[in-house]
């Protein structure tokens, strides 16, 4: 299958191997389908800290990430903002485009330099009515978006911040994290605030949290980013 984004991605960029018509959300679609798919999708490079949308903002477009992270962000009324989720290299934003909505309800904000590679809503829609098996798919993937959400839930129920920050961290490195020998390396630069927002805790408690991880050797670091690295498990204590 042709990857069209190599045509527009900076010769630095690290795309991911995962082209729009091979995400799972797109499972038995046949070459044909992800051709023309890959073909008829627009390409955009954006620089970090750069907002690709805005809560409120008409909802018109949606992406798959090739290179870059975001994160997804909501404002509330009271001004306090909350991190819902960073998604990198690989993964859909944007998937509001297919409700009734109309608008975006989160901001999502490049964390660094990001390449897109989706559609506008009325392309978007056309392709839908036009390949009835490509609808079927990104309703499979709107449902694994709720399952996720439903998790989050489930977590932020926990009562110890420690052990909400730990399974935070664990779902992190099984996404985004680099296996080392002494654990599994968290290659991105989270301030304990930005933690709190993902937690929906104080950035004092995740302070406090963050030591006692380190504490009972869940937690080290290597250069400036986090180390996951599970003690033996007669000494785990969480």
């Amino acid at each position: 299958m042709t990857c069209f984004c190599t045509e527009s991605a900076p010769k630095d960029a690290i795309l991911s191997p995962v082209c729009l018509g091979q995400l799972w959300v797109f499972n038995d679609l046949t070459p044909a389908e992800r051709e023309f798919l890959a073909a008829r999708a627009k390409r955009r490079q954006s620089e970090r800290g750069r907002t690709i949308f805005s809560q409120g903002d008409r909802a018109n477009e949606m992406f798959l990430l090739k290179s870059g992270r975001v994160k997804l962000t909501r404002l509330f009324e009271n001004g306090n903002e909350i991190t819902l989720d960073i998604r990198k290299a690989g993964d859909f934003i944007g998937e509001t485009v297919l409700t009734e909505a109309g608008v975006y309800p989160v901001n999502a904000v490049c964390l660094e330099s990001v390449l897109t590679c989706g559609f506008a809503k009325d392309q978007l829609e056309g392709i839908v009515l036009e390949r009835p098996n490509i609808g079927l798919q990104i309703i499979r993937n709107l449902s694994a978006q709720i399952s996720q959400l439903s998790n989050r839930v489930e977590e932020m129920a926990i009562s110890g911040i420690a052990e909400r920050l730990l399974r935070l961290l664990t779902r992190l490195a099984l996404e985004h994290g680099t296996p080392q020998d002494e654990g599994t390396l968290l290659p991105m630069l989270l301030t304990h605030e930005e933690l709190g927002f993902l937690l929906g805790a104080h950035r004092v408690s995740v302070t406090r949290a963050m030591h006692e991880l380190k504490q009972t050797g869940w937690l080290g670091k290597k250069g400036r980013f986090l180390l996951l690295s599970p003690p033996p498990p007669e000494n785990r204590s969480l």
